[in-house]
């Protein structure tokens, strides 16, 4: 597609425009697709959605969207259940600055408050309510002696598990402000360019779901976005700049994309706004998931971009399509020698996706390329990234 037959906001790499929407005053965006990307085989539940945004709220590839999500009916009506409370029940929000909100008990369990991840922080506040009727279950779980015991309770447990387990400590809703924690928003890579989709944004997302401790439970966002978002339906949604995410200033500068998972998002992002753009850089993206014939998102899109040229090269790594795993880090070692030769002429090297293993497996990756193609030691090779961090042509949003 030509940048001349597109209505575009001005191309900016550096500031989203300032909208008068945020956090506390979310847009009420409307869905405009909201649709399964993986198949019937899959382990996993990801979907795409699509919204709409009011003009004025503008975003930059990299950039991510908040979402402000509300518990379910029948998460809070179980916490109600467990309290003994009707939901009726008249509590304050406390509002800095303010003498707070009038809400009713269900309206603060659905959009106020973290009735979901148990914190062991909640825990503590929930044992003081006790005062001296701490029950002997709960006195096990406090206490820096007590913490292993604490976080394995703790470990896939919500809040209705700890009001269950021990129940008649909360006397006044009201105290439900000091126990829990402030339900906050939860923040999305953006999965596309403006540029190619004027006055919309897009979000991959996969919808957490789990069965622990005899229960089945969701992700609060996620599940929210995954089942009660039908077409038509409306999300609260607010735009955050990510400047430390950036595709490079100079549009001829290849870039190398990693991005297992829902990962890839920002990389669609930055690879719809360099096709729409025109941008000359060469592109290479590394993909993984578990099964290419069920996790293989935006499979069409991504091939038909390898055969437009856009893709100068596609890598995917499906972890259970053979005896051995193979992930994007393996992807990458196999093609080490082009990797360092792809740094040398400028890239700028993008990870997204899990912070606790594969963002370090593949600096560690990236680290051996390097070293291998300076012929030098591994000290040199970190002198090597830690230039290509300062110059921001190694940039990370990972989680």
């Amino acid at each position: 597609m030509s940048e001349s037959t597109l209505t575009a906001p001005p191309e900016s790499t550096t500031d989203s425009t300032v909208s008068v929407y945020s956090k506390t005053n979310p847009y009420p965006a409307t869905v405009l697709v909201n649709e399964l990307l993986t198949g019937p085989q899959s382990e996993k539940e990801t979907i795409h959605i699509e919204m709409e945004l009011a003009e004025g709220m503008t975003y930059t590839p990299g950039d991510a969207l908040g979402v402000v999500p509300t518990y379910c009916e029948e998460a809070v009506n179980d916490v109600l259940k467990a309290l003994g409370f009707s939901g009726d029940e008249t509590v304050i929000e406390p509002v800095k600055g303010t003498d707070g909100n009038k809400i009713t008990v269900r309206e603060a369990l659905t959009s106020k408050l973290g009735i979901g991840k148990l914190a062991r922080g909640a825990v503590n506040q929930y044992a003081k309510l006790a005062g001296e009727n701490v029950p002997e279950g709960l006195k096990a779980l406090l206490g820096t002696e007590n913490k292993v015991a604490a976080e394995a309770y703790v470990w896939g447990r919500e809040f209705v598990d700890l009001v269950t387990d021990f129940p008649g400590v909360v006397k006044d809703p009201q105290d439900l402000f000091n126990i829990l924690q402030r339900l906050m928003p939860r923040m999305y890579s953006i999965a596309s360019s403006q540029t190619a989709h004027p006055g919309q944004v897009h979000l991959t997302v996969r919808v957490v779901l789990y069965d622990a401790h005899g229960r089945k439970r969701q992700g609060v966002t996620s599940g929210m976005l995954g089942h009660r978002a039908p077409v038509n339906g409306r999300l609260p949604v607010f735009l955050e700049k990510n400047e430390k995410f950036r595709l490079p200033v100079d549009t001829n500068t290849p870039v190398i994309m990693i991005g297992p998972g829902t990962g890839i998002a920002p990389f669609r992002a930055f690879l719809e706004e360099r096709e729409a753009r025109g941008h000359k850089g060469d592109n290479w993206l590394v993909f993984g998931d578990q099964r290419a014939a069920s996790d293989y998102l935006y499979q069409e899109q991504f091939e038909g971009m390898q055969k437009s040229g856009l893709l100068t090269k596609l890598q995917t790594a499906f972890s259970r399509d053979q005896a051995t795993k193979i992930y994007v880090q393996d992807r990458l070692r196999e093609a080490s020698d082009e990797l360092f030769a792809w740094l040398e002429r400028g890239a700028h090297f993008y990870v997204c996706g899990d912070a606790s293993r594969m963002a370090k497996d593949v600096e560690q990756v990236l680290l051996e390329s390097i070293a291998k193609g300076i012929n030098g030691s591994p000290e040199q090779a970190a002198e090597y990234l830690k230039k290509m961090k300062a110059d921001q042509r190694y940039q990370r949003d990972v989680y």
